[in-house]
């Protein structure tokens, strides 16, 4: 029998008890006649009877009536409470003696797209503890010792309630197993510390593709308001891991699990007696990604490879660059390098002050910066077939038009002369050879062109159909856009400076004809422009997305659609010429650069560029796609502060090439002339 019913019958005993006292007393002083103590004959009472025993009679009656009243009120609620609404109560009090504690779920694994683990997760053995343990002296000191922290570092993280008021307290993780083992073998030295196994992220393939897959962090405040407020996004609380750059962050929402919960019994402080049910953590979803981890590591070589060429070359201050591998055919993204690269280990379990300021510093050349998709450059030469398509699609020139370099060109009056690169000149020439010789004076004449012409930013239209000065939408978090200058932007941009020279010039129209200047550039964009003129316009947005896995099984739920995102109009004849050009940049401009290329089963079709910056090393470039006739690839190289293009970015670009079809570079000598 329940309380509760006990304490209903005690109520409905008393209750009858006090009406039947009521009922008694007022029998008892109801009769109508009363016998006279004199002796004389009895006689009929009547009017008023002001006795004191009347009144008390009547007091009593209004007692028991009131009391009544009180114990039926009492009785009606406790009727409610009892049987109304015994169940809310009932959750209530329930709810007063339990909590509900988050378990951590892991993440998923990241593969590449044969499903070789690039990300993993790695058992950890975790140290936690209650919070109360904080008011045993005697247990934080000896855990201290234990794990070999100062005493007052492990008595703040047992403090530390961000995972939750009622959650066990991480104390250290990847804990040593002999640490773990003693803290087993004495349990009664430590009655408030256990031993959890955890997962924290691994890297099997160390250093391989850092920026692109990014590192993960413990959420920040701002994240944790961002999901209360996104009520179909994910919910964060204190404490949660999540991604904080590339593929991590980019897929957050596939990787992050589903938090299980485990119900506790708490006393009237909060302090955990005991536990109930619990619902385990659901892991993440895996994600395939269409990297190649075999071209990805031949990528990352290649380029290492060429930093040090270019250094070894006199480029002392050369550390940073990127190379891209994109499927020509679907925009799948199978190579993305960046350097200086980083481990991301150093993440796991949260970096360091000095760690984190090394890494964001100028003097180690940012290498948390993925150049790839952020970094931005002056094209150089790689942006002449671009400005090529712009002069025949605007009249400027075509396939018969006729130049003549002298080396010297004052197309703009003396006083404005420029060089061509070389300065001998190339001499009588014509546009599909302004191309392979990357002659700079055929390209100051189109500037010209459109200095004179009424489609004044003609050129700029044309950068802007093939991608340059805006994101190609890669699925990675900080994608650069680039720039392409114009009047407006110049005016804007140079708001400090006189009004004449805010004003836009032949020289702007002659800087960025040749790739120089003001114009900006990602790797990304360039491979993306060369993939097109490959496809004779057809230009894929690059993705690294192949797959999500479903929980817990094999199969995929989501496969990705390659989408087709430019589709730049040309003349078909307009395609042949530039193609035919940079075939004839890998085969005609350099005897000694083409014998790299010779001894390949498949022909390329390419261009060097060198960028320059004033007095510093100039930026290095190399952009392709193979097979020339029907492309399977396009490649990007850049060496930031690397020289020449054919003398370091250019050898990274073949280096990949052979790496694609097992076709290594064997010739040794390197490219002596010089070529852009």
């Amino acid at each position: 029998m329940s309380l509760g019913t006990i304490i209903l019958i005690v109520f409905v005993v008393l209750l009858a008890a006090v009406a039947a006292a009521v009922v008694l007393a007022v029998r008892g002083g109801t009769s109508s006649l009363r016998f006279d103590i004199g002796g004389q004959a009895p006689r009929a009472a009547g009017g008023n009877d002001t006795s004191s025993e009347t009144t008390f009679k009547s007091r009593f009656v209004g007692l028991g009536v009131f009391s009544g009243t009180v114990i039926g009120a009492l009785f009606v609620k406790l009727l409610s409470m009892q049987v109304v609404s015994s169940e809310d109560y009932a959750r209530q009090a329930e709810s007063n003696r339990t909590r509900t504690v988050s378990t951590v779920a892991p993440r998923g694994r990241i593969l590449d797209r044969n499903g070789v683990e690039l990300v993993a997760n790695r058992p950890s053995l975790t140290v936690t503890a209650k919070s109360d343990v904080v008011n045993d002296d005697v247990e934080v000191t000896l855990l201290a010792a234990l794990l070999g922290m100062p005493k007052i570092a492990c008595r703040r993280k047992i403090q530390d309630s961000t995972e939750g008021a009622q959650s066990a307290r991480t104390v250290a993780v990847d804990a040593h197993r002999t640490t773990v083992a003693f803290i087993q073998e004495h349990a009664d030295f430590f009655p408030g510390v256990t031993v959890e196994q955890r997962t924290q992220r691994s890297y099997p393939q160390g250093e391989v593709a850092c920026h692109l897959l990014g590192y993960t962090g413990t959420v920040t405040q701002d994240q944790i308001d961002a999901s209360a407020q996104n009520a179909n996004g994910l919910s964060y609380e204190s404490g949660d891991t999540t991604g904080q750059a590339g593929v991590e962050y980019q897929y957050e929402g596939v990787l992050q699990g589903v938090r299980g919960e485990q119900t506790v019994y708490v006393d009237a402080n909060g302090d955990v007696l005991s536990y109930s049910t619990s619902v385990p953590a659901e892991s993440g979803s895996d994600i395939l990604l269409t990297i190649d981890v075999n071209t990805q590591k031949a990528a990352e070589q290649a380029l290492a490879d060429g930093i040090k060429r270019a250094v070894k070359a006199g480029s002392k201050d050369c550390n940073s660059g990127a190379a891209i591998v994109v499927d020509a055919t679907n925009g799948e993204v199978l190579a993305m390098a960046s350097a200086p690269s980083f481990r991301p280990e150093l993440f796991v379990g949260g970096i360091s002050q000095d760690d984190w300021d090394t890494l964001s510093s100028d003097a180690a050349g940012n290498p948390l910066m993925n150049r790839a998709v952020s970094g931005q450059f002056v094209a150089a030469s790689t942006i002449k077939p671009l400005t090529t398509f712009a002069a025949m699609d605007h009249g400027i020139a075509n396939a018969s038009s006729g130049f003549d370099c002298q080396g010297w060109w004052t197309g703009f009056g003396s006083s404005y002369g420029k060089w061509c690169w070389k300065h001998s000149g190339h001499g009588p020439i014509d546009l599909r050879n302004g191309i392979v010789y990357s002659c700079d004076v055929v390209f100051y004449e189109i500037a010209k062109g459109f200095y004179n012409s009424d489609t004044k930013d003609g050129m700029q239209e044309t950068f802007h159909k093939w991608g340059l000065g805006s994101q190609t939408g890669i699925d990675l978090p900080g994608e650069a856009a680039g720039r392409v200058p114009d009047a407006e932007w110049k005016w804007n941009y140079f708001s400090s400076y006189s009004d004449a020279d805010r004003q836009w010039q032949g020289g702007d129209y002659t800087n960025i004809a040749i790739g120089q200047g003001d114009i900006l550039v990602t790797p990304l964009q360039m491979c993306c422009a060369y993939m097109g003129i490959g496809n004779r316009g057809t230009m894929w947005r690059p993705h690294v997305l192949k797959s999500v896995k479903g929980r817990g099984g094999d199969g995929s739920v989501i496969d990705f659609k390659p989408e087709q995102y430019l589709a730049p109009d040309e003349a078909s004849e307009n395609y042949d010429l530039v193609h035919s050009g940079l075939e004839g940049v890998i085969y005609e401009e350099s005897a000694s650069m083409t014998a790299h290329f010779t001894n390949l089963s498949m022909r390329v079709a390419g261009k060097t560029g060198t960028g320059e910056h004033g007095n510093d090393e100039p930026t290095a470039w190399f952009c392709a796609y193979v097979p020339a006739d029907n492309p399977k690839y396009a490649i990007c190289a850049v060496i930031d502060k690397g020289g020449y293009g054919s003398t370091s970015a250019m050898y990274v670009g073949r280096d990949i090439i052979g790496a694609l079809y097992n076709e290594p570079d064997t010739v040794t000598t390197s490219v002596s002339d010089g070529t852009r």
